[in-house]
């Protein structure tokens, strides 16, 4: 027989990375204000994840999901 616990449904997210000079900063698309930064990129996928279980947790199921397309570059000036 299977235990009843409760169980989180697991989703995937995207997370755009970058880095400056001194650190690594992710940020999460689909979640409004889910970012993250630290100087090894190994730590900011930890905080990244951490930020997203924070920001599930207060956003709740209001998530409209979103397809990544990729990403540009766009030159100005």
């Amino acid at each position: 027989m299977r235990g009843t616990g409760s169980r989180r449904m697991r989703r995937e997210f995207n997370v755009i990375i970058e880095r400056d000079s001194e650190r690594y900063v992710g940020s999460v698309p689909a979640l409004k204000g889910c970012h993250s930064q630290a100087k090894p990129l190994d730590e900011l996928m930890a905080r990244i994840r951490e930020a997203i279980e924070l920001c599930l947790e207060a956003q709740g199921d209001k998530l409209e999901p979103l397809d990544f397309v990729g990403v540009q570059k766009v030159t100005v000036g």
